[in-house]
């Protein structure tokens, strides 16, 4: 085997009380994909950071080709050959392709840029690795997959050896997703090192050729391709087996929420039906009107046109009147879910407040045994009851939304990308509760980018392009396939949207 492109040599990280990373070593090759696993708070972010210069470790040292990297520095990590393309793209879209790839890559006091050189060589790159992307074209004008290209050519044209790829198909269809598959494959047949960041383990062992696991900051595990199986892979990060959630075979129950021909600011004449014991699952990729959606029946966006309709009287307007009203919402954004500043207890009675307070004071004694039992119930990690919000991490900000919406049993719940980021045992955990509410009587709206996490939890699925939803149909008359040529415009019936 050829020496090693990337040696990470007993690295070490503590935040105060967390040890973040411990004791961790790996080795990179040229021409291999390593796949970096773990639970959210497993260590993986702050072990990349440390890699590209943005954090310093307590201990060890990295080796980039033999030679130590300077640490502390992402100008001495690319000028190494350290890229990274991160989950959210970091391009100007009111500039070039071309543009977008040189900023940054020439000196400032250089007195021209050598524009023809740069097209040229981002021409070559791009038939090299597959990777074509016109350099005159707007980057706002650039579907998402488009954009990735973009961010992989930028890393290529600063001369990259290593390639971090932090959750790269967490916005892009299965057929987009299969194409940057393929794109991979080409890049390390020519001798291009990959580092590969995911929460979709099929993708894993679909494209490495090690998988590393981290827990609790160090490594657990380590599988080369072929030695592991996916359920393994999944006891391996999170220390137990793992069980899916069966979605029972309950009878559709009345109508619980009706959308007719609804448009509003990012929507165009919606039409859907939800009963109780269902859960309505939709897909699309991100920016075409999922969120616009989720605002709407959140109570924080206003119809132009058409009727909502909870149950037999109109979907009240506003926040509080819906959880008056029965409506629980987990939102796309945790942050928006909670007060990070406020304690859990107190965000855990946010939308109850008036339960636990008499004469106009709160009940302090009560407000902690109910957040005690919510935090038992919920298995939330926390310190205590006090212990403020913003020191959970996602997974567990999640169940502390969770615990606040589903206890109060709402009818009828909108969940927006409610597994985003969160490892297979949170998302395991999202999933039964999810299930379990849709068993006692509850209709649910589950908004998703991830196929599997619908095609597995929803009883109907529909797709949202550009504003407009498909006819919902089936999850038994829908793949995959199917819903990424959908959710891509391909075989969109527009204009035509029906109710279910």
């Amino acid at each position: 085997m050829t020496p090693p492109i990337l040696e990470l040599r007993n690295i070490d990280k503590r935040f105060g009380r967390v040890h973040a990373n411990r004791d961790i070593s790996l080795t990179l090759h040229p021409g291999e994909v390593l796949a970096l696993l773990g639970e959210n708070g497993a260590g993986k972010t702050t072990l990349m950071n440390i890699l590209f210069g943005h954090y310093l470790a307590d201990a060890g040292e990295i080796h980039v080709a033999g030679e130590r990297l300077s640490p502390g520095s992402p100008a001495a990590a690319l000028a190494a050959g350290i890229g990274m393309v991160h989950q959210h793209f970091a391009l100007a879209d009111n500039l070039t392709v071309l543009d977008n790839i040189m900023v940054g890559s020439e000196s400032l006091w250089r007195p021209w840029q050598s524009r023809g050189a740069a097209r040229r060589r981002l021409l070559a790159l791009g038939q090299e690795f597959g990777l074509a992307v016109a350099p005159e074209r707007p980057v706002g004008e650039l579907s998402v997959g488009e954009r990735q290209r973009v961010e992989i050519l930028k890393a290529l044209y600063r001369g990259a050896r290593v390639l971090i790829l932090d959750e790269p198909t967490a916005v892009l269809t299965p057929q987009e997703s299969e194409a940057l598959f393929a794109t991979l494959r080409q890049m390390v047949s020519r001798g291009l090192a990959v580092i590969f960041i995911s929460h979709k383990l099929h993708e894993a062992l679909s494209l490495a050729d090690r998988i590393l696991v981290l827990r609790q900051g160090a490594v657990s595990a380590s599988f080369a391709r072929g030695e592991v199986d996916r359920g393994q892979l999944a006891a391996a990060m999170v220390g137990h087996e793992l069980t899916v959630p069966e979605r029972g075979h309950t009878a559709p129950g009345a109508p619980i929420l009706r959308l007719e021909d609804v448009s509003a600011p990012g929507l165009e004449n919606i039409s859907f039906t939800l009963h109780q014991h269902e859960i309505l699952g939709i897909a699309g990729v991100a920016g075409n009107g999922q969120s616009a959606l989720a605002d709407l029946l959140g109570g924080l966006l206003a119809t132009t046109k058409g009727r909502v309709w909870l149950g037999e009287v109109p979907l009240p307007g506003g926040p509080a009147r819906l959880v008056s009203a029965g409506v629980g919402r987990i939102p796309e954004d945790r942050a928006r879910g909670v007060v990070g500043d406020l304690s859990c207890a107190e965000n855990l009675i946010l939308e109850d407040r008036r339960l636990f307070s008499r004469l106009g004071w709160l009940r302090w004694r009560a407000i902690g045994d109910f957040a005690r039992e919510l935090i038992n119930a919920f298995g939330i990690s926390t310190p205590g009851p006090a212990a403020p919000a913003r020191g959970l991490s996602g997974g567990n900000v999640q169940k502390l939304i969770l615990a606040r919406t589903l206890t109060r049993q709402p009818r009828l719940i909108l969940a927006a990308q409610p597994t985003r980021g969160l490892d297979v045992g949170a998302m395991e955990y999202v999933h039964g509760e999810l299930v379990r509410a849709r068993e006692r009587g509850a209709g649910v709206v589950l908004i998703s980018e991830d196929l599997e996490e619908l095609l597995a939890l929803a009883d109907r699925v529909a797709v949202m392009y550009r504003g407009a939803l498909s006819e919902p149909l089936p999850v038994a008359q829908v793949t995959a396939t199917r819903l990424g040529l959908l959710m891509s415009g391909q075989g969109f019936a527009g204009g035509e949207h029906h109710a279910a």
